[in-house]
């Protein structure tokens, strides 16, 4: 499978692409993603990041970077989010790449600390996520659980 894992910041005129197909996987306003992304390519900090894996003009996957992932422990800070692969893309490894990308895009950077919510377990373990806390996301019933990655 031949894919590129592209950053916003070096592909601007993906902006509305992206912010419209982040949208339809989560369901969060596509304001909310298009304020982002432009926060993103003012450059005026280093978080927050947007990254999606392309093959050919499809976009296949996809992740952010942002301050807070809609939890309580603001002190946990960047976080990792809204990690997607379209189903029919799963299990290539594709994920594990992203996160992978990102996690030396933000070394880059000069961040080697990420965090990242989820209900999943054993997942982000394969790509050196560990377990660090559980934390409450905003409007839900338990607690999820916190991963943090470092460089």
């Amino acid at each position: 499978m031949n894919y590129n894992i592209i950053s916003l910041s070096d592909r601007p005129e993906m902006k509305d692409e992206m912010a419209l197909w982040f949208h339809k996987k989560w369901g969060i306003p596509l304001s909310a993603y298009l304020e982002s992304m432009d926060e993103c390519l003012r450059g005026d900090g280093r978080v927050p990041q947007w990254y999606v894996a392309v093959e050919g003009e499809r976009i296949i996957g996809g992740a952010g970077v942002i301050e807070n992932d809609f939890h309580d422990r603001p002190d946990l800070t960047p976080n990792v989010c809204a990690v997607y692969v379209e189903e029919d893309k799963r299990g290539l490894g594709i994920a594990g790449e992203i996160l992978n990308h990102i996690c030396r895009d933000m070394k880059n950077r000069g961040i080697d600390t990420l965090y990242l919510l989820t209900d999943h377990t054993s997942f982000y373990e394969r790509y050196s996520w560990e377990f660090f806390c559980p934390a409450q996301g905003d409007g839900e019933d338990e607690p999820s659980r916190m991963y943090i990655h470092r460089e």
